[in-house]
């Protein structure tokens, strides 16, 4: 069972960046952000946050199921408060694992479920439609830049 949690061949991309600067003003959009040891440079939880939500990321395909779902074409990441999408890689899967994306090593700590904010953010029945698919948050191993299109693996120990 052990080597069939550390193999995963497939390599995703980096798809959106966002930082919240402070309480209350709406989400920067980048295409690029450090990763320093207390998190995401120029975010408001820089330091502030337990160290096992530094980071929060989600999956492209979960944006696009919770879009369905809410019976929309699409759905803007930033509404959504997380800080990085992803895709083509199963987030899930790489739970309690180390993964290189860009050059920065996150550890993957757990899920991110969903906050009451998404029933205003996405309208009603949207704290729901995210159930299951609001990501997972990971703590920092090591910083670096990422950007738009950095691949994000899992790393196994050798």
């Amino acid at each position: 069972m052990k080597e069939l949690l550390q193999t995963m061949p497939q390599i995703g991309a980096v798809e959106w960046i966002g930082v919240r600067p402070a309480r209350g003003e709406p989400i920067q959009v980048l295409s690029q952000v450090g990763i320093d040891d207390q998190g995401l440079v120029g975010d408001r939880y820089e330091g502030a946050v337990d160290g096992d939500r530094m980071v929060t990321l989600i999956q492209q395909e979960h944006i696009t199921a919770v879009a369905s779902i809410l019976g929309r074409e699409t759905v803007d990441p930033a509404l959504l408060r997380r800080n990085i999408v992803v895709s083509g890689i199963n987030l899930q899967a790489l739970k309690k694992n180390e993964i290189k994306i860009g050059a920065a090593v996150l550890f993957v700590t757990g899920n991110c479920p969903p906050c009451s904010r998404m029933e205003e953010n996405l309208g009603a029945g949207g704290y729901n439609a995210m159930r299951g698919h609001g990501g997972v948050t990971a703590r920092v191993v090591s910083g670096g830049e990422i950007e738009i299109g950095s691949p994000v693996k899992l790393l196994v120990a050798e």
